[in-house]
C-alpha cells in the first residue's frame, strides 16, 4: 500500500508573501543560522528581493533557468554552500518548477553524501534534508507539491522522486504571477492540464487522487475557457501537483523528457508539443488544442529535416527509460505495445 506524503503547511492569497519573515522568524535559530534564498534569475531586473526578509548573514543566489536544472549545476551550487562552515536553517525557493526543484535538490544534497545524479531515482535518499519553503511565481508545474526534483544529468532526465523532496512549507501568493510572459504562461499551466490527464488514465491511481485530478482538470477548462483567476490557477497547480505526486505521470511526460534531454527544451514547452500529438490516447488533447487556440498560441514544428536520425533514437530511448509512468499509463506489458518503433512514429510528427 502506498503511504503517500503532502506539504504540511501552506498560505494562500495576495501579499501572502508577506508571511515569510515570520515564518522565518521561527527558524532562525541564533546568529550563526542562515538562510539560502535561491531565486529564478527572471528577477534579477525586478525589485523583488526588496520584499524579502534578507538578513546580512543570509546567501542569495539567482538560478540560472535558462536550461533545465542538471546535475552538475545543482552539484556546482552545494559546492559553493559547502564552504560555509555551517549548514543552513532554511533552503528558499522562489520562481518556476526549476528553481523550485533546484531548491528541493540543495536541501537534499546539503545532509545526503555524493552528486545530484546518485539520486536519480526512487527512494534512494536516506537522510532528512534541510527545512525548505516553496515560493511558487508560475502556475502549472505543481513543483510546489510534488515529491519529485526533476533534473538532466549527461544519460537521462530523471527526477529525485523521495518523500524528503516533498516542501515543509510553501506560500501561494497570486501577485507573484503577474509578471510571466503570456506563452510561457500558457506552456506551464498545460503541465498542470496534463498532469490530471496522465493521472486520471493511468492504472497507479487511487480515489484520492481521482478527485484532486478531476477537480484540478475541472478548474482548468472553467479558467482558462472562462475567466482566468490567478488565486484558482494556482489552487488547481496545487491540486495537480499533489494527484501526480501520489498516483504518476503517463505516454506525455517520457516523452517530453526525452526532448528535454537531447533538444534542450524548456519542461512546459516539451509538455505542449509532446502532448499535441497524442489524440490516439488522450481524447482531452482536443480541449487542449482549444484552449491554445483560444490564447493565440502557436506551437512550431520540432523534428524539422536539421534533426538527424540519431538524435530522434536518443529521443525515443530516453523516453523508455522512464519504466514506471509507461507501466501506470499501458500495464506491465507495456514494452510490447509503447515500442520503440512506435516512440519514433510519434516523435517524427512533433
Amino acid at each position: 500500500m502506498k503511504n503517500s506524503k503532502l506539504v504540511q503547511y501552506y498560505i494562500i492569497g495576495s501579499g501572502s508573501i508577506n508571511e515569510l519573515e515570520l515564518l522565518l522568524s521561527f527558524k532562525r535559530e541564533n546568529s550563526n543560522s542562515y538562510v539560502v534564498f535561491l531565486i529564478d534569475h527572471f528577477f534579477k531586473s525586478i525589485s523583488l528581493t526588496n520584499k524579502l526578509p534578507i538578513l546580512e548573514n543570509d546567501t542569495v543566489i539567482f538560478v540560472d533557468t535558462t536550461n533545465e536544472p542538471h546535475s552538475e549545476y545543482i552539484d556546482g551550487i552545494i559546492e559553493t554552500l559547502k564552504i560555509k562552515a555551517i549548514r543552513p536553517s532554511v533552503i528558499i525557493g522562489i520562481g518556476g518548477g526549476s528553481t523550485l526543484d533546484i531548491a528541493k535538490a540543495i536541501s537534499i544534497l546539503l545532509t545526503n553524501p555524493g552528486s545530484a545524479e546518485d539520486y536519480q531515482g526512487w527512494d534512494l535518499v536516506k537522510n532528512a534534508p534541510i527545512y525548505k519553503i516553496g515560493i511558487p511565481t508560475i502556475a502549472g508545474t505543481g513543483a510546489e507539491f510534488t515529491r519529485t526534483a526533476v533534473m538532466t544529468s549527461k544519460t537521462k532526465k530523471l527526477g529525485i522522486n523521495s518523500d524528503h523532496s516533498v516542501y515543509d512549507q510553501v506560500i501561494l501568493d497570486p501577485d507573484l504571477l503577474t509578471t510571466v510572459p503570456n506563452e510561457q504562461f500558457i506552456y506551464t499551466a498545460m503541465d498542470c492540464y496534463v498532469h490530471n490527464v496522465e493521472s486520471l488514465r493511468g492504472s497507479q491511481n487511487d480515489e484520492m487522487t481521482i478527485a484532486f485530478a478531476e477537480k484540478s482538470l475541472n478548474m482548468m477548462e472553467e479558467i482558462f475557457l472562462g475567466e482566468m483567476n490567478l488565486e484558482k490557477l494556482q489552487v488547481a497547480s496545487a491540486m495537480g501537483g499533489i494527484a501526480i505526486a501520489n498516483s504518476n505521470v503517463g505516454i506525455c511526460h517520457p516523452l517530453s523528457y526525452g526532448l528535454s534531454l537531447v533538444l534542450n527544451l524548456h519542461h512546459g514547452f516539451s509538455i505542449c508539443i509532446a502532448f499535441n500529438q497524442l489524440a490516439e490516447y488522450y481524447p482531452e488533447v482536443s480541449k487542449f488544442k482549444e484552449i491554445l487556440e483560444k490564447y493565440n498560441v502557436r506551437l512550431p514544428k520540432i523534428i524539422t529535416p536539421e534533426i538527424s536520425l540519431e538524435q530522434i533514437n536518443r529521443i525515443a530511448d530516453a523516453t523508455l527509460k522512464n519504466e514506471r509512468p509507461l507501466e501506470n499509463a499501458f500495464g506491465k506489458n507495456w514494452r510490447s505495445i509503447f515500442t520503440k518503433e512506435k516512440v519514433i512514429e510519434l516523435i517524427k510528427k512533433m
